[in-house]
C-alpha cells in the first residue's frame, strides 16, 4: 500500500534514504523539496517561492509549467505513447522537418536521443565512421556530458575519478579565455588568433589525416561562459576545412534561444557538419536529445547501414513535447526577449561592478552568462581556484548559502555565479534576481584585497 507523504521533511527523507544525488557526497545533503513550478519560480512544500536564475540545468528555457506542452504530451499519449524507432510517427517527421528549417546551413536529417550526452556520443561515433579517422579535438574548458565518451571529450575535472578508463584518441586544446588568456594577450581578438594558431599546430602535430572532428560548444556554458572572440569560430572552421576535418557543434546548452538566437553558433555565421541538441529542445519537460547532420553526411548512409541505435530514439511523446516547445519560442518571441533581457542584465551587472570590487569579469550572450569573482582586479586572483576542493571554497560557499537563503536557485561554481534565467523572464523578475546576487556578492567583497 502506498504511503502518502506531504511534508518537506518526509519527501527529503525518502529521497535521501532511497535515491542517489548527482555529483555529491551523499551525506549532509539538504535538497530543495520542490512541489510545483510556474514561470521563473519554483515552490517548495512549505510554500516558499524560489526564483530560478539558472533555468535548473540551463534547460527550462520557456519557463516552468507551460500548459501548451502538457496538452501536447497528453494528446500524444492518448494517440500513441511508444513504438520502436523503426516506425514512422507524425511527431517525429514534423520535428525533423522543423529542425532542418531552424538550424544553420544544410543540416538536414536528425537522429534522436534521450539527452545531450547521448547526442555527443553518437556524433563522435558518426564522425569516426564517416571520415574513417579516429581523433577528436576538443577544448580543455568545456563540458559535453557525463557518459564515458562525452565526459572524456570535455575538460571538466569531474571526469578525473574515471580518467583511467577514458575514451581514447581525444586531444584537448586551450580556449580563447580572453580574461585569463593563456598567451597573455591584451585583447580578445588577439587571444582568439593565438588560440586558433595553437589549434592548427596541434592538428599538425597529431597528423591531420587522423583527425575526424573538432568538437566545440556553440557558446561556452558551464565552464565559465567563455565568450569566443570575434572571428574565432570562423578561423576554426577554416582550419577544419583546410584539413578535411568535420565540425561538431555542441548546442545542448547554448541552443534554442538561450543566447538570443536559435543557436549559439548563429552569432558567428559558421555552418557545422553535425550539431548536437537537448535541454531547450523540450525545455526539460520530457527527456529528448538530437544530432542533426549535413545533407552530405546523410547521403553517405543512403546505400550503407548507419550503425547507430537507441531503444527510445525518436520517442513520440518527446517529439510532441519538442514541437510544442518550439511553437512557444516562436509565438511568445522568446528569442527576442532573451536578447532584450540579456542586454538589460549586462547593463545592471555593469552598474553592480561599481559597488562590488570583487566582480572581476562578466561574460554573457543573451541569457547565458556568469559573474567571475576575484580577490583583486589587478592580479585577477580568483575567489576560488578552478577545480577547488570543498575546503578551498570558504568564500564562495558563503556566497552560495546567501543566495539560497534569500530565495534563489542558481549555480555557484568555483568563483563563478551563473545568470541563466528562463527566456520568459521580465524586467521586474530580473531586478529581483540581480538584487539577490548583489547582496550575496557583498560577502565576497569582504575578502577583497586592495
Amino acid at each position: 500500500m502506498e504511503t502518502l507523504i506531504d511534508t518537506n521533511q518526509d519527501v527529503i527523507k525518502d529521497n535521501l534514504d532511497y535515491t542517489l544525488f548527482s555529483w555529491s557526497k551523499q551525506s549532509g545533503l539538504n535538497p530543495i523539496s520542490a512541489e510545483r513550478a510556474e514561470g521563473v519560480y519554483v515552490y517548495d512544500r512549505d510554500g516558499n517561492k524560489i526564483i530560478d536564475f539558472s533555468s535548473q540545468l540551463m534547460n527550462v528555457n520557456i519557463g516552468h509549467g507551460h500548459p501548451k506542452v502538457r496538452k501536447a504530451v497528453i494528446k500524444q499519449m492518448d494517440e500513441l505513447s511508444y513504438v520502436y524507432p523503426g516506425m514512422a510517427t507524425k511527431a517525429r517527421g514534423l520535428l525533423g522537418k522543423k529542425l532542418a528549417e531552424i538550424t544553420p546551413g544544410n543540416l538536414q536529417k536528425t537522429f534522436f536521443t534521450l539527452g545531450g550526452a547521448e547526442a555527443i556520443e553518437n556524433a563522435i561515433k558518426l564522425a569516426r565512421i564517416y571520415t574513417g579517422r579516429h581523433k577528436i579535438i576538443t577544448q580543455y574548458r568545456s563540458y559535453h556530458g557525463a557518459t564515458y565518451g562525452a565526459i572524456t571529450a570535455g575538460g571538466d575535472p569531474r571526469k578525473f575519478p574515471m580518467d583511467s578508463q577514458q575514451l581514447p584518441n581525444v586531444v584537448h586544446v586551450e580556449n580563447p579565455y580572453a580574461y585569463r588568456c593563456p598567451w597573455g594577450t591584451s585583447t580578445a581578438e588577439e587571444c582568439g588568433k593565438m588560440c586558433a594558431e595553437n589549434l592548427e599546430r596541434v592538428i599538425q602535430y597529431e597528423n591531420p589525416g587522423s583527425i575526424a572532428a573538432i568538437l566545440m560548444e556553440g557558446e561556452s556554458g558551464s565552464s565559465g561562459c567563455i565568450k569566443y572572440p570575434k572571428g574565432y569560430w570562423k578561423m576554426v572552421k577554416e582550419i577544419a576545412d583546410k584539413y578535411g576535418i568535420l565540425i561538431i557543434c555542441d548546442e545542448v546548452m547554448s541552443g534554442f534561444g538561450r543566447t538570443g538566437k536559435w543557436f549559439g553558433i548563429d552569432h558567428h555565421e559558421v555552418e557545422p557538419d553535425i550539431m548536437c541538441m537537448a535541454k531547450g529542445l523540450t525545455s526539460g519537460y520530457i527527456p529528448l536529445g538530437a544530432m542533426i547532420v549535413s545533407d552530405k553526411i546523410a547521403e553517405h548512409f543512403n546505400e550503407i547501414p548507419m550503425p547507430l541505435g537507441l531503444t527510445y530514439s525518436a520517442h513520440a511523446v518527446g517529439c510532441a513535447a519538442a514541437l510544442a516547445v518550439i511553437d512557444i519560442y516562436e509565438e511568445e518571441n522568446l528569442l527576442e526577449n532573451a536578447a532584450k533581457m540579456g542586454n538589460y542584465m549586462e547593463e545592471r551587472v555593469e552598474e553592480m561592478k561599481s559597488q562590488h570590487p570583487s566582480i572581476g569579469d562578466y561574460r554573457n550572450t543573451g541569457l547565458l552568462g556568469c559573474i567571475e569573482l576575484v580577490k583583486n582586479r589587478e592580479t585577477k586572483e580568483p575567489m576560488a581556484l578552478w577545480n577547488a576542493k570543498p575546503n578551498e571554497m570558504e568564500v564562495m560557499n558563503k556566497v552560495a548559502a546567501k543566495i539560497r537563503e534569500l530565495g534563489m536557485f542558481t549555480f555557484v561554481r568555483w568563483n563563478w555565479i551563473f545568470t541563466c534565467p528562463p527566456l520568459c523572464i521580465n524586467q521586474n523578475e530580473m531586478d529581483e534576481g540581480l538584487d539577490i546576487i548583489s547582496k550575496a556578492i557583498s560577502i565576497a567583497d569582504e575578502y577583497y584585497i586592495n
